[in-house]
């Protein structure tokens, strides 16, 4: 039976604060987007017709006439369109203005009379006209959300505590656009210092017509193009050989030993993305700012609507769930949001930047990843401010039991409805990291029989294998691809882990019999009789299984990816095959009659994949 919620003293409770009760709460979640209208969906329908548009519409060829440098405007709109599909998950508003200014850039690309022809063409508006229909779906609905909430908390109006009045957003966000817009600029100028230097000395050059002779590849694979111009062979790197065929004839600036295509003057594309890169993440950042610092102020200008709740903190990462007042078990989570203490002898603003600020979550933040820190409880609280989706709150609680004092937290994420969606989320009960469930429940949980019980390498730990042999071999790629060098120092010390690592986590296996465990490894399989196991645990994506004092455990790590696992709304594998084993080495009369023959023991694959090792770094190396 859970714990009753830790009271909230009736003196921080304002009078005629209204319960904000099941019925109401389920009226205000019925009224949350429909699925279609995830913006995860809209952002899919906008990158592919993007991605397509860009892949299958035909370039402006450079010629003389209209030089390939670098473009402005266009620079402009790549980096809106960049910004739109995360305007639409974060800034829905923004995003409308984000697709206006895309479909005019659309429109003077002749992308709407390329539509009426070509299916890439189409694509594009549609999928725009899809997600604007999405978000004025999502905020329609929102509103109608905001009036439910002021319904449910009735007439009643409250100031924000004092604590809350102090705390400021955006400050962070602000800095970070400040940084990205320094690096934009940067950018900017090494770009314009690539095209003025080309402009200086081509206006000192001589201008030649030459005739394409060849077109090839250098050792980097760059394309080559071979011009002849008065008795000379000049080579051009070029981005389209398409545009210069062999036998066409093409204009040259030569000054001396140097030579440009005059179609293609610099190249400044390195820039050119940088700047891109750093304009999209300043607007974006400055866009964040300036909204979580209009939400904030909205929230202290004048009196809040207020409700009786009930909230938890998650155990994984810190969010806020609130519960109905008379949801005392909380069985149906209305909504979520990330909130930081607000404190009211603040001498700066509070930006989650304050030293005490710092103290807390960090302290908290250590605590939840070590699994040392004491379960969340359920806590009453008041709600200030109506909630929906994409607003901004503040709550007034007890931290927990122990704590007398009431703390103001504010919220420095949007509130979004408990309401399923692509990714299953929700709050996890309180529970210790590694806490094992009772003998009883993994029994009742496991299938019954007196057959041979495996447990093997899964899906998520063959993915971990797969993305550390990528890794391996592009490290053994990148260590001889240039010749032997200092670099292969590494191989010795990388390379016993990084394989022992694949082959467990790819092939790893315990298997069960009548008279003890198989465990395989990376390098062998190792017999653990069953009077010989102490225990079996589960730990940082290892599998220990214990056999005395004086000899020394049996390990398998790593057995997968139990935090991802636990993201995705899955038990991790792993996990559940170190309880059921340690159930078996409790309880002997659910162990397997039969004895396994040597094709059901498991094959470590670590020798043979320091054969491949081997063989790959030497075709490397030789070809």
């Amino acid at each position: 039976m859970n714990s009753p919620p830790v009271p909230l003293p009736a003196e921080h409770i304002p009078p005629g604060t209204a319960a904000w009760q099941t019925p109401d709460a389920q009226r205000w979640l019925a009224a949350v987007p429909a699925r279609w209208a995830h913006p995860l969906w809209a952002v899919l329908a906008l990158l592919v017709p993007m991605v397509w548009y860009i892949a299958a519409s035909p370039l402006t060829p450079c010629t003389s006439a209209q030089p390939c440098g670098t473009d402005w405007p266009g620079i402009g709109m790549t980096v809106v369109l960049v910004l739109t599909p995360y305007w639409v998950w974060r800034q829905p508003r923004l995003a409308l203005v984000g697709l206006a200014a895309g479909l005019v850039g659309y429109a003077g690309d002749g992308g709407f009379t390329e539509s009426f022809g070509e299916p890439y063409a189409l694509a594009y508006p549609l999928a725009a006209a899809f997600t604007t229909a999405g978000i004025v779906h999502r905020l329609t609905l929102a509103g109608r959300q905001r009036a439910l909430a002021l319904e449910a908390a009735g007439p009643v109006e409250q100031p924000l505590p004092a604590a809350a009045r102090t705390f400021r957003r955006g400050r962070f966000s602000f800095g970070l656009a400040a940084l990205m817009l320094a690096v934009a600029g940067f950018g900017y100028w090494q770009a314009q210092q690539v095209a003025d230097a080309y402009e200086e000395r081509a206006a000192r050059a001589t201008q030649l017509t030459g005739r394409v002779v060849a077109q090839e590849q250098d050792d980097d694979g760059d394309d080559i193009l071979k011009v002849e111009a008065d008795e000379r062979t000049h080579r051009f790197e070029t981005a389209v050989p398409e545009d210069f065929p062999v036998g066409s004839r093409v204009d040259i600036v030569v000054d001396g030993d140097w030579a440009a295509l005059v179609a293609e003057p610099y190249d400044a594309f390195g820039w050119e993305a940088l700047v891109v890169g750093g304009t999209a993440a300043a607007l974006a950042f400055f866009a964040n700012g300036v909204d979580g610092r209009t939400r904030s102020a909205r929230l202290r200008r004048r009196p809040l609507p207020v409700l009786r709740v009930l909230v938890r903190e998650d155990h994984e990462d810190g969010r806020t769930w609130v519960f109905a007042a008379d949801d005392p078990e909380a069985l149906r989570p209305i909504l979520h949001f990330h909130s930081l203490h607000a404190f009211e002898d603040e001498d700066e603003e509070a930006d989650g930047d304050g030293d005490d600020a710092d103290a807390v979550d960090l302290t908290k933040v250590r605590q939840i990843l070590s699994g040392d820190d004491p379960p969340p409880p359920l806590r009453e609280a008041v709600l200030y401010g109506a909630p929906y989706a994409g607003a901004e709150v503040a709550l007034a609680a007890r931290l927990d039991a122990d704590e007398p004092e009431v703390l103001v937290e504010c919220s420095v994420t949007a509130v979004k409805p408990a309401t399923p969606g692509p990714v299953k989320r929700g709050p996890r009960r309180p529970e210790r990291k590694n806490a094992q469930r009772p003998v009883e429940e993994i029994v009742a949980a496991m299938t019954p029989g007196t057959g041979l019980r495996v447990w093997k390498a899964h899906g998520f730990s063959r993915a971990v294998g797969l993305g550390l042999l990528v890794v391996q071999g592009g490290g053994i790629w990148a260590m001889v691809d240039d010749g032997p060098s200092w670099h292969w120092l590494w191989l010795p010390l990388a390379l016993p882990w990084l394989i022992s690592a694949v082959a467990t986590a790819l092939t790893w296996r315990i298997t069960a019999d009548r008279d003890g465990l198989w465990v395989t490894g990376a390098w062998r399989v190792r017999r653990v009789a069953w009077d010989a196991a102490t225990a079996v645990r589960h730990s940082e994506d290892t599998i220990r299984v214990g056999t005395g004092k004086d000899h020394p455990n049996v390990e398998l790590s790593p057995t997968g990816w139990a935090w991802l696992e636990r993201r995705v709304g899955r038990e991790p594998y792993a996990v559940r095959a170190a309880e059921e084993v340690q159930a078996l080495v409790l309880r002997p009369e659910l162990r397997p009659a039969e004895e396994a023959p040597t094709a059901r023991q498991g094959m470590p694959v670590g020798p043979p994949l320091v054969a491949v090792s081997l063989l790959w770094g030497a075709a490397v190396l030789l070809l």
